[in-house]
């Protein structure tokens, strides 16, 4: 019985000196002992997380000031990152034309250009939730660029429609 008792004692002097530690250590980081926790910045996960909440956000918004001026059944659509850009070869038929619908939200603006070049009018595309707007003809194989301008961010919504 003593034995048990002296081990019981011993149990709870060693909780009590275990306990005592962990609480001092959490009081001293918490109290601006360790400097370098103190200024640290968030995580680089939690920072890329937010980026692409953001982008998503973005991305919503431009595809939704592009869906009030949507016509007929798109030929070829998507939404892109204004850094990335857009760079497509849609299939259009010979002599046919189409209206390509462009709205980017963010900040700064993309370029519009074409190739061949008389396909369209090169176009700058401000990153401010506006839809511009072009009709386009293909005679032969087309490429539609876009990109976006030094310093410029956001997500890009793109739609052809033929007409």
């Amino acid at each position: 019985m003593t034995h048990s008792r002296l081990r019981a004692a011993r149990l709870a002097g060693g909780s009590a000196l275990v306990s005592a530690f962990l609480l001092t250590s959490c009081t001293m980081s918490g109290s601006g002992g360790d400097r370098a926790d103190s200024s640290r910045s968030p995580a680089p996960s939690s920072t890329r997380t937010q980026s692409k909440q953001s982008e998503k956000e973005l991305g919503k918004q431009a595809q939704a000031a592009l869906a009030a001026v949507r016509g007929d059944t798109p030929v070829e659509a998507g939404a892109e990152r204004v850094t990335e850009g857009i760079h497509s070869e849609p299939t259009l038929s010979k002599g046919k034309t189409y209206r390509i619908s462009l709205a980017c939200a963010g900040e700064g603006s993309a370029q519009l250009t074409f190739v061949p070049a008389e396909v369209g009018r090169k176009t700058t595309v401000p990153c401010d939730k506006s839809v511009v707007q072009q009709r386009i003809t293909a005679d032969k194989p087309v490429r539609i660029d876009v990109d976006g301008t030094r310093g410029s961010t956001g997500m890009i919504a793109w739609q052809i429609n033929a007409l």
